[in-house]
């Protein structure tokens, strides 16, 4: 369904009357840029150099990288859950936990709360109280270390910055080199018709902060350690 706007040719006319002419209401055309840089970093960098980009700048945002393939995935998430603590968790009710095997490890091991959009508030709280949050990346940006987690009612945003440790599953099919390509996705998608989330976080590694004085403080308002496990899908 598409939103109306209201008075947007009178806000338009009194920004024009402020900047001291008339307001253009139609001959406009988008800009034909002859040069576009926001594409020359890692244009055409393979899958494997662009891990490499991402596991040189999870350092940098102290974020855990773990590599391993969908019949390694499961132990590998049981590894890194016990790591961190072992249980409460919560994830997405996703259906590529069951695909890659995840979900089954997990509730034989964990205590595991799995987003229910019918239990509401109750989601909130479990988030609030577990100890780790698991979701998969959407997109993951190689260059900041940035990964996109599209929301839904299965797949609430709480679930990646309210428990105390984050894990997020990154399908390296996934990977691209940086915010350019990531908002191409996106448009596409609405361009095509898709639905889209209606909220689209982009998280780069744990919680941080440096405001008070640059001291770099992790985990003021989030998850205060997080990892990527890098799955091998193509």
């Amino acid at each position: 369904m598409s939103g109306t706007i209201q008075n947007r040719d009178a806000f338009l006319e009194k920004i024009a009357n402020r900047l001291g002419r008339t307001q253009i209401k139609n001959g406009l055309q988008r800009p034909n840029w002859n040069y576009h840089p926001q594409d020359r970093v890692l244009n055409g960098a393979s899958p494997d150099e662009l891990l490499e980009v991402l596991k040189a700048q999870c350092v940098h945002i102290h974020t855990d990288l773990i590599e391993t393939n969908k019949a390694e995935l499961p132990a590998t998430v049981q590894k890194i859950v016990s790591s961190y603590g072992g249980g409460p968790i919560v994830t997405w009710k996703d259906s590529r936990f069951v695909e890659y095997g995840v979900s089954p490890q997990l509730y034989e091991h964990w205590e595991v709360h799995e987003w229910d959009y019918s239990k509401r508030e109750e989601n909130i709280k479990l988030a609030e109280t577990a100890n780790i949050g698991i979701t998969i990346s959407d997109i993951t940006l190689a260059e900041s270390g940035t990964v996109v987690l599209f929301s839904s009612k299965d797949k609430g945003r709480t679930v990646s910055f309210l428990p105390l440790h984050s894990v997020i599953i990154v399908p390296k099919s996934s990977l691209v080199p940086r915010m350019t390509q990531a908002a191409r996705i996106i448009r596409e998608k609405t361009q095509n018709g898709e639905h889209l989330a209606s909220c689209i976080n982009f998280i780069t590694g744990p919680s941080n902060s440096a405001d008070i004085e640059m001291n770099l403080v992790v985990g003021v308002h989030g998850p205060i350690k997080a990892a990527y496990i890098v799955v091998e899908d193509l």
